[in-house]
């Protein structure tokens, strides 16, 4: 513990670095492939006394426990933003206009790029000090057992959250004790946090339990009896007193939002752009090897019920579903033979990153599926309707564990990964999904 209070100045020195890494590097690829006359002597210093400010004000450099990634990236992407609208405002209002924009451009991609494998660095050692007992904090609970039970259960089963438990002064102990008398005992446990676990709890007695904690710098943290299915709960102070508020839906915040959709436009370009040869070769051998339109277009569900045109390279024939909606299987006669290879490799769902980047689809999400089988869906598993709230997913983690489905059955199956999906909605997630999509395509494991 005596070198974790240099964990948050170490933090903000390695962000400042990172950041003149970016500058730097930055000035030399501007310098390099795009201008000849570069002066940015001015927007070194302007860059780094706002990031001080900036730092200073939202401290992004405290990592808090539990140790979440795509939280603190989320933190750090709001610095960054006021970072950005604060140096942009001086650079125009002193009309810096010798600053270049191409610089400032690759100055915070770096920069972010940069921050991310930092933060992932950092997040990886701390997980393996703490498992092996190190940087722990202890731990002091008071109150109801059975609640206590609950959180030693838990933080147990997490040792990367690093908490110790050093005492337990239970409801019974606790009606012995005067206030003199419990301050005593905690003094002499020494705890760095306590947890108050109640049901039902004395309000003269948790003032001066908090009053306490202020004094001798412990945190003090409640610990209700209730228990929730799933993690769609907040805390709002009303004044004086904190609501658990508790909701059926994810509700996603606007950071996630934001981040999410530029996601998803980035990585679509990205694949997009380079990939057009390969777009044009599956184009011209879809055309070739059957009758028919080189794309298909089928209508979908999306996020909140809208339904949209979801876009493929053909890989049946003509007509395939003269009878009626069908779901393919593995030996689907209607599928062409070329139609095999690019379902099998996945080739076929190119075309829906211009879904991606028309706001209709996402890039991991859950599946989007038609109308007469969310109908079906919806009889035997009416958790299926929380999906609907989400923007559907050009994959999910529903299809990179499960695969496609033949039958309802098996789509209801799948329905179960997705909800995971939708309780635990994450950059690093969406990541994985993605690095696992990827090994399913080099795998041709698709069908």
């Amino acid at each position: 513990m005596r070198y974790s209070k240099m964990l948050r100045p170490l933090t903000f020195l390695c962000d400042l670095v990172i950041l003149n890494v970016a500058l730097q590097s930055a000035h030399f690829i501007v310098f390099r492939y795009y201008s000849d006359e570069i002066h940015t002597t001015d927007f070194l210093l302007l860059v780094n006394l706002c990031w001080l400010l900036i730092a200073l004000l939202t401290k992004n450099y405290v990592i808090r426990r539990p140790l979440v990634l795509s939280e603190d990236l989320n933190r750090f992407v709001t610095s960054t933003l006021y970072h950005l609208v604060l140096v942009m405002g001086i650079v125009y209002f002193f009309k810096l206009y010798e600053v270049s924009r191409s610089q400032m451009i690759f100055t915070y991609l770096l920069f972010f790029a940069l921050i991310i494998i930092e933060r992932s660095l950092i997040f990886s050692a701390l997980d393996y000090l703490r498992r092996r007992g190190f940087n722990i904090k202890h731990i002091l609970i008071i109150g109801d057992e059975e609640i206590a039970k609950r959180v030693k259960k838990v933080f147990h089963s997490h040792p990367e959250y690093g908490y110790n438990f050093i005492g337990n002064i239970t409801g019974q102990t606790l009606a012995t004790l005067n206030r003199q008398m419990l301050f005593d005992k905690i003094n002499e446990t020494g705890p760095n946090e306590i947890f108050i676990c109640y049901r039902v709890i004395d309000q003269s007695l948790l003032k001066s339990i908090i009053d306490f904690g202020d004094q001798n710098s412990i945190k003090i943290k409640l610990v209700s009896d209730l228990v929730l299915e799933n993690s769609f709960a907040t805390v709002i102070n009303y004044e004086s007193f904190p609501v658990i508020q508790l909701s059926n839906s994810m509700e996603l915040s606007l950071k996630i939002i934001v981040f999410k959709r530029c996601f998803d436009i980035l990585f679509s370009l990205f694949v997009m752009l380079p990939g057009m040869p390969l777009f044009v070769i599956l184009m011209i051998v879809t055309k070739l090897t059957s009758k028919g339109p080189v794309f298909y277009a089928q209508e979908r569900i999306g996020k909140n019920k809208k339904p949209f045109k979801i876009y493929k390279f053909r890989s049946m024939f003509v007509n395939s579903e003269a009878l009626g909606p069908q779901l393919s299987s593995e030996n689907d006669p209607r599928i062409t033979k070329w139609g095999r290879v690019i379902r099998k490799s996945r080739l076929d769902e190119l075309p829906q990153f211009w879904n991606v980047l028309k706001g209709e689809m996402s890039i991991v999400g859950p599946r989007p599926e038609r109308q007469f089988f969310i109908e079906q869906l919806l009889e035997r598993s009416p958790n299926y309707k929380k999906l609907l709230h989400l923007k559907p997913g050009l994959t999910s983690l529903g299809q990179v564990n499960y695969g496609y489905a033949e039958n309802v059955d098996q789509m209801c199956n799948r329905v179960r990964y997705d909800l995971l999906y939708l309780n635990n909605i994450k950059l690093s997630n969406d990541v994985g999904v993605i690095l696992k999509t990827i090994k399913v395509m080099t795998q041709l494991k698709g069908k």
